[in-house]
């Protein structure tokens, strides 16, 4: 992409109420824009972005033989009405009358609907396990959207579905989520822990979430430094004024308090700060018994079906990413996440010497499908600079003065390190650098 062509409006300063730095700088730097309290649109550079995260979360999901749906984002009341949750899931969700006076929601989950889905027409358990997911849109009428993404109203999130013949084979598809989601998350880059969680509006007897470290982070968590045990705070302590004391405090605050309790491996507990990314659970038949939804067993008896539900956020993961990669002048994007992977910049865009080898470059990068965005804006270098760094591409190449003698600069976003090139050599050291 060319930089002149490009829709990417930059800006020196972030709304006011913009407090964390995911949500300053991914306004700042043109990847999202608010629409209302809650309601975020999606510009190409965050657009780019969210198709990545969401690429390899299919990817990884449809390895684990998973098979993608996609469920009416308007779903009637009388669903929610049977499974109980109507009332339960209380004012965040959006209640709507179309013009027959006919009720629906928009949907903040959908285990009613899969249900539903599934009813009538899975009638054996010859034809179970079966796990059904989707990347859908979601609406939560949160009282304080907050934090940009992280706590909007509306976001975009992949939902998925088991359905089983058994307890037994239900916990097998449960454990291998947990392998899959921990694949998803390494895959973008991500330093996170699996905790131990509260099953909250869902239901269900078990659940862990996915935490992304992050010092921003809403979550207090505890975890081990010596194995991988993790749990949120909500499972440990019953006292919800201690609970919700832990969650106000700072992560820097949190460091001076002690468990004095050690981990059954004798590895010490601490607390950490977490944004909750994934959430799944052991549902049991919760939802299939409230819609008699069922199946014929090796008896030919009809059985509720055993299910889990498995959740990513997957535009809360846009800011997540931030939030754990950033530094005073904007985005550090992991390499599987950056919208460009380098970005060609032309110091001088009347030197015909610097524009002549920006273009070759450019046009040589792209040639190996490379994600490359070539700056050739009539704007001073210390502008594209600032730009460059606050969008947060992995590699800037800058073609500028030192042209003369032979050679030019690599800007690494994350090291801040530049690195001269000789001319002959530009293209091999990208290579290599990717």
């Amino acid at each position: 992409m060319r930089r002149s062509r490009a829709f990417i409006p930059t800006a020196k300063e972030a709304p006011n109420d913009a407090t964390l730095p995911s949500h300053q700088f991914l306004i700042r730097a043109g990847f999202i824009n608010q629409q209302g309290a809650g309601l975020y649109n999606f510009m190409p550079l965050g657009k780019i972005v969210l198709e990545k995260i969401r690429a390899i979360v299919k990817e990884e999901l449809d390895s684990a033989g998973c098979n993608e749906v996609q469920l009416s984002f308007v779903t009637p009341i009388g669903l929610w009405d049977r499974s109980g949750r109507a009332e339960t899931m209380g004012k965040e969700m959006l209640r709507i009358k179309d013009r027959h006076e006919n009720d629906f929601v928009l949907s903040p989950t959908n285990e009613e609907a899969m249900v539903e889905l599934v009813k009538n027409r899975v009638t054996s358990y010859k034809d179970l396990p079966l796990n059904l997911y989707q990347i859908n849109t979601k609406f939560r009428d949160e009282a304080r959207p907050r934090y940009g993404l992280l706590r909007g109203r509306e976001f975009l999130m992949k939902d998925g579905y088991s359905f089983h013949a058994s307890t037994e084979d239900m916990v097998r598809e449960f454990d291998l989520m947990e392998v899959t989601y921990k694949k998803i998350f390494t895959r973008l880059g991500l330093d996170f822990r699996v905790v131990e969680a509260d099953s909250g509006a869902i239901g269900g007897e078990g659940s862990k979430e996915f935490h992304v470290l992050a010092d921003s982070g809403e979550d207090t968590i505890v975890v081990c430094e010596a194995c991988d045990y993790g749990a949120n705070i909500e499972t440990i302590f019953d006292n919800e004024q201690e609970i919700d004391s832990l969650n106000e405090k700072s992560y820097e605050e949190l460091q001076t308090q002690k468990l004095s309790e050690k981990c059954t491996c004798g590895g010490e507990l601490s607390f950490k700060k977490g944004i909750e990314v994934g959430h799944i659970f052991q549902l049991g038949d919760k939802y299939s018994s409230a819609l008699e939804a069922t199946f014929s067993d090796e008896n030919g008896k009809p059985k509720p079906f055993e299910m889990a539900t498995f959740g990513i956020g997957v535009s809360r993961l846009v800011a997540a990413v931030i939030e754990q990669n950033h530094d005073e002048n904007g985005c550090i994007w992991t390499k599987e996440t950056a919208p460009y992977t380098v970005n060609i910049m032309v110091s001088n865009i009347k030197d015909e010497e610097q524009v002549t080898l920006g273009e070759e470059l450019y046009l040589k990068l792209l040639g190996e499908n490379i994600e490359v965005m070539f700056d050739d804006r009539k704007e001073r270098f210390g502008f594209k600079m600032k730009d460059a760094e606050l969008i947060g591409f992995p590699y800037t190449v800058i073609i500028g003065k030192e042209l003369a003698n032979g050679h030019v600069q690599v800007y690494d976003r994350k090291t801040k390190e530049k690195t001269e090139v000789k001319i002959g050599d530009i293209f091999e050291k990208i290579m290599e650098l990717i």
